[in-house]
């Protein structure tokens, strides 16, 4: 007989990896606690990623159709935004969808905690009020927070993250971007859009690092067409506020370059959230960022304790999160469950191009020395996109010259967030070139235009 505070799966953590981990834990029998000391519950993809962040960068979408309105041959005297509405139709949006997961962990599946824990020994931690929790498995779901690298100035001035700007109801009148990542990308247009002067300040020679550096440079284009000031292969001096004013100096082409601008926005990326937890009383390594390694079913070098989603530094992306989380669960279980397939890892940057892969990128192939073959089409010369005056982007795929199957796939275009799903399906059935071609590909469509690279592919592997 378990005492009142004694589990067999205990989940710091509610966010996506967690949730979902402790609703699979419980249906299977186990008596599961959750930890979570956030103020308000919900997790970051819903309270301040991926559903706040998207419902306001398709809002600017919709501005910027508007306003090419003429172009369509449509006449619309005045479009322009209105932050206020805006910022209640983002909240009550979130609300709906915070509401279903305060519902879902007050359900009594298992038992809630609304507070902050910490280690106090490799089975135990401890709450605030002092009351100390026991577990036999533990899963550690903490996710990230914003970075604060060191920046000379940016600990001693005035500046916004990604939760203030998606609570904005005004337009600010200017705005300095420190950082070329997914946030940075995705708000700088969005704040450009809305009517902002955007300047953006990146580190690395090109924006989305993460991505291909001919993806970077198709979405730099846009940007700098919409009007965003941007500055690549840059490094920071000073940042200063002068008066009601934000000052970067910077380095760029060996000058030195300052901007001013009435917001700073720290978009420098994210770290793993595992400080307060004191993880070396429960003897669980971790990195140099604070991130927590684990093997291929999310256990730490303590066996007993799992990690799963943002904390662990790498693939910050929901649906690996709810993959890792059920997997740790399994496992802990000793149900039979297998590793987390990253053979069909996938990504997307909602950007206007959006950027989207699926698989391997062709720098990674090259990196392992694995033969491939590449094929490409642009949207400037595929019908449906030109109508639809979307004519930035391309689509790439990548085959096995042994196998015909495909390896991978990048899309920067129109919805690619959507039309990747058709090369992930096929990753994950493992289907060759040939099998794709073999299915119907409805015309005129804007998906149609895989069918040219899968063309050149088959032709090519045929010779």
């Amino acid at each position: 007989m378990k005492r009142e505070n004694e589990f067999d799966f205990v989940v710091i953590g509610g966010g996506s990896a967690g949730y979902n981990a402790a609703n699979l834990a419980s249906s299977q029998g186990a008596r599961v606690a959750v930890i979570d000391g956030a103020q308000e519950l919900g997790g970051l993809c819903i309270l301040r990623g991926c559903m706040p962040s998207k419902t306001l960068i398709y809002s600017a979408e919709v501005l910027h159709l508007a306003q090419k309105g003429k172009i369509f041959g449509l006449d619309i005297p005045q479009a322009r935004i209105d932050m206020k509405k805006l910022a209640e139709r983002k909240k009550a949006i979130i609300g709906d969808f915070a509401s279903y997961r305060r519902e879902g962990l007050h359900a009594g599946r298992f038992t809630l905690f609304n507070q902050k824990a910490r280690f106090t020994d490799t089975h135990t931690v401890e709450l605030e009020d002092g009351a100390r929790i026991t577990g036999q498995k533990f899963l550690i779901a903490t996710g990230s927070e914003v970075q604060f690298p060191p920046i000379p100035g940016l600990d001693k001035v005035p500046v916004w993250t990604s939760d203030d700007v998606l609570d904005l109801d005004f337009l600010p009148e200017s705005v300095l971007v420190l950082g070329g990542g997914v946030v940075a990308c995705e708000l700088a247009q969005f704040l450009a859009r809305a009517g902002s002067k955007v300047i953006q300040i990146q580190r690395s020679p090109h924006i989305l690092k993460e991505m291909s550096e001919e993806a970077a440079q198709v979405v730099e284009t846009v940007f700098r067409e919409e009007g965003i000031e941007l500055f690549t292969n840059t490094r920071i001096e000073e940042i200063k506020c002068l008066g009601s004013e934000m000052q970067v100096a910077f380095m760029h082409e060996g000058e030195k370059v300052v901007r001013r601008a009435r917001h700073l926005f720290n978009a420098l990326g994210r770290v793993p959230k595992t400080q307060a937890l004191d993880l070396a009383k429960a003897s669980v390594e971790t990195g140099t960022r604070g991130e927590i390694p684990v093997n291929g079913y999310q256990q730490t070098n303590q066996p007993h304790i799992y990690a799963a989603g943002d904390c662990i530094g790498k693939h910050e992306i929901v649906h690996i999160a709810i993959q890792q989380g059920e997997t740790a669960a399994r496992h802990a279980l000793g149900k039979k469950t297998d590793e987390v397939d990253y053979r069909c890892l996938m990504g997307v940057v909602f950007t206007d191009p959006q950027v989207a892969y699926v698989g391997a990128l062709e720098r990674e192939l090259k990196e392992r020395g694995e033969e491939y073959v590449a094929a490409e089409y642009p949207f400037d010369d595929h019908g449906k996109s030109i109508l639809m005056e979307i004519k930035h982007g391309f689509v790439k795929i990548l085959a096995s010259p042994a196998d015909r199957r495909i390896l991978g796939a990048e899309i920067v275009g129109k919805d690619a967030s959507e039309l990747i799903h058709v090369l992930s399906t096929a990753l994950h059935l493992r289907a060759t070139v040939d099998d794709l071609l073999r299915a119907p590909w409805y015309h005129p469509t804007l998906v149609e235009i895989l069918t040219y690279p899968l063309e050149d592919l088959q032709e090519a592997l045929d010779q």
